[in-house]
């Protein structure tokens, strides 16, 4: 995946550093999204040396495009001293002005500056292209292109969408002197493309103008009025008089709803086959239909942004990882805020759909990665309360298999984003199978709370650290509250969901007690840091805290780890123990802890090299004569147990990360929200 991003000012003077500012700093904001190479384009001066010297097959000002290896800064650094040895004015104001940028993540074509974007369309760069996601089809296209005489620089599949895009034009300008647009130039290249993308379009042809469009890939359009403030958190009605009368307008495009809140908290989240064009300060919405000739004017109404500039800031922290780890207590409490009442559970986005997913003949949970491990940590409170069958399905295998998926089941789909493609191709798979499908994310206005026929928001706020910490909690929280809603029609189970419902609002204050421990945990990691392996044993609600736990390490410390079924140690496992290797086991109090203080002896008499995780006041009749290290942490019911868990593992990821020397928030190779497979 990549992050994406662009800039218009129309009628407000803005200086060409200012310009650059603006789109370097929406980079930044969407590092998280890829950090191997990054780029932007910007206009040079009518008339410059490069255009007097060769002349361009267009009057407008040449376009600038600067590509680098390496993080965001690299660019920055590379772009100014570019700008130094050509002398280009950086004072020089723009009345109006578009500029694009991207930051990539690799997935065609190693990091390199030639496969970074924006991709062109060759000689004089008459049309550029910043992209996210993946075309599938691009082979073909670039086949065809090379015999009509296209030369190809890159290894992308993206550079095939530029070079389209000229060949549509020529092809145009040779049927006669009919003037073409450049949506009319954007509509016919994306027919012809396959795939997911979210893509942006910036041409000398079309100087001044901005062209996007989505399939599949998250794209905002962000909108700040200088001069009419009121108007423009209302319906656009007629989408021709957004920007009318010439008004001071500030637009914006972004992959992420995080790179405009510091601009505008007025946003439009870009619908799939829609194409937006900027123009003479004016917004035209598009729709696109494969059946038709010509797509149809459509009325869009901007959203108000429920974000603050500060969610997307490390403040006091040095890392973003950090940080997170330290919301949870804020992000419990507003995953929570207004849905418990009354000794009663209110989803507004599951009520009219409860009488169904109760008539379930199974319920299957799908994700991928860390969301798969939150929905396993709540699968046995599901199962408990609701009595139907929960299956447990990974996005990806689950497409490999084309597992079984029936009318009468209910297919819950868990990612953060709302944007991860495994499991949004798992979800129309289960559409076509005619199951009810049901959303659970983080991301209001994505592609998967669009597309579920019902959902659940975690409301866990920006999640910027590409390792998950605080939405998984909520989404734990948040399943487990769709299981007390559930299971409120059965009296057998009536105690035990009142017992949790009271203490679900005590949780962000153990969780706040759990935090204390940091200090504990960094030390625990010190003692790790040399370490090449780490095993973790749960079982029960905890084999999920086991598997996210080792996940963690191995997102962020890049130290390999292991989460293991404790029930399986004999079946395998305990080959591997000895006095070097370090096996935490998880063994607070549930219905497991009896296996679990079993496991421990095992362990013991094999000379493992033990930390064993319990509950308050139980280290003494675990681990006697101080053979193990211990971390104690709160005692809450089992089914909220693995949201204090998981906790300390978080915090010991954190900081083997920083000991060893490694970027916690951009981890080796991999990038936030994998939107590409």
């Amino acid at each position: 995946m990549c992050g994406i991003f662009a800039y218009l000012n129309y009628n407000v003077g803005k200086e060409r550093r200012y310009i650059m500012e603006v789109l370097f700093n929406g980079l930044r904001r969407l590092e998280y999204r890829g950090y191997d190479s990054s780029g932007i384009a910007i206009d040079a001066d009518l008339g410059s040396s490069a255009e007097e010297e060769g002349g361009t097959p267009y009057t407008s000002p040449l376009p600038l495009i600067f590509r680098r290896e390496g993080k965001i800064e690299s660019l920055v650094g590379a772009v100014y001293s570019e700008v130094d040895a050509i002398e280009l004015d950086l004072e020089k104001l723009f009345m109006v002005h578009a500029g694009i940028a991207h930051t990539r993540w690799a997935t065609h074509g190693v990091p390199s500056p030639r496969n970074s974007h924006p991709q062109s369309s060759g000689l004089w760069n008459e049309f550029l292209v910043v992209h996210n996601g993946i075309i599938t089809n691009y082979e073909v296209l670039k086949e065809t292109l090379i015999r009509h005489g296209f030369t190809f620089e890159s290894d992308t599949d993206t550079e095939v969408i530029p070079k389209l895009a000229k060949f549509v034009f020529d092809q145009a300008r040779e049927v006669g002197d009919q003037v073409v647009t450049f949506s009319q130039v954007v509509i016919e290249v994306i027919r012809q493309l396959e795939g997911a993308y979210a893509l942006i379009f910036k041409s000398p042809h079309y100087p001044n103008e901005l062209i996007a469009c989505r399939r599949g890939s998250t794209l905002i359009l962000g909108v700040k009025s200088l001069t009419d403030t009121k108007n423009y958190a209302k319906s656009f009605g007629d989408v021709q008089s957004l920007t009318t009368d010439c008004q001071a307008t500030e637009l914006f495009f972004s992959s992420d709803l995080c790179a405009i809140v510091e601009h505008t908290k007025n946003y439009l989240a870009i619908e799939d086959n829609e194409v937006v064009h900027l123009k003479d300060g004016v917004v035209s919405v598009l729709k696109f239909d494969y059946n038709k000739e010509k797509p149809a004017s459509v009325q869009r109404a901007l959203s108000v942004l429920e974000m603050e500039v500060e969610q997307i800031k490390k403040g006091n922290y040095d890392h973003f990882m950090q940080k997170e780890i330290h919301e949870q207590p804020h992000s419990l409490t507003t995953t929570m805020r207004g849905r418990l009442k009354d000794k009663s559970v209110v989803l507004g986005g599951l009520k009219d759909h409860l009488k169904t997913i109760r008539h379930s003949r199974r319920i299957i949970f799908v994700g991928c990665g860390t969301s798969y491990n939150a929905a396993l940590a709540a699968r046995p409170f599901l199962e408990l309360l609701s009595g139907i069958p929960v299956a447990m399905e990974l996005a990806s295998d689950l497409l490999d298999r084309e597992g079984p998926i029936y009318r009468e089941d209910t297919a819950v789909f868990v990612s953060q984003s709302g944007e991860t493609a495994d499991t949004l191709l798992a979800l129309e798979y289960a559409l076509s199978n005619g199951a009810l499908c049901v959303g659970i994310t983080n991301t209001v206005g994505s592609t998967l709370a669009r597309k579920t026929h019902c959902g659940v928001h975690i409301n866990a706020g920006c999640e910027i650290g590409v390792a998950s910490t605080k939405a998984y909690t909520s989404q734990i929280v948040v399943i487990t509250m769709m299981a007390l809603a559930i299971g409120a029609d059965k009296l057998s189970t009536q105690s035990r969901r009142e017992s949790i419902i009271n203490t679900l609002p005590d949780l962000p204050d153990k969780v706040r007690e759990v935090l204390k421990m940091d200090d504990q945990m960094k030390d625990l990691a010190k003692s790790l840091m040399e370490m090449q392996s780490l095993l973790i044993f749960g079982r029960g609600y905890n084999y999920a805290t086991a598997l996210e736990g080792a996940l963690k390490v191995k997102e962020v410390a890049l130290m390999h780890s292991e989460g293991m079924l404790a029930g399986e140690m004999k079946h395998g496992p305990l080959a591997l123990v000895d006095e070097i290797l370090p096996i935490i086991v998880i063994a607070t109090r549930d219905a497991c802890f009896s296996q679990q203080k079993s496991v421990i002896q095992q362990l013991r008499a094999r000379k493992g090299r033990l930390i064993v995780m319990c509950s308050k006041g139980d280290a003494a009749s675990i681990c006697s004569g101080g053979s193990c290290r211990i971390i104690e942490v709160p005692l809450v019911p089992d089914c909220l147990q693995p949201v204090i868990n998981i906790i300390p593992l978080q915090l010991l990821a954190y900081h083997l990360t920083v000991l060893r020397g490694y970027d916690v928030d951009q981890p080796r190779n991999l990038a936030k929200s994998v939107t590409t497979q």
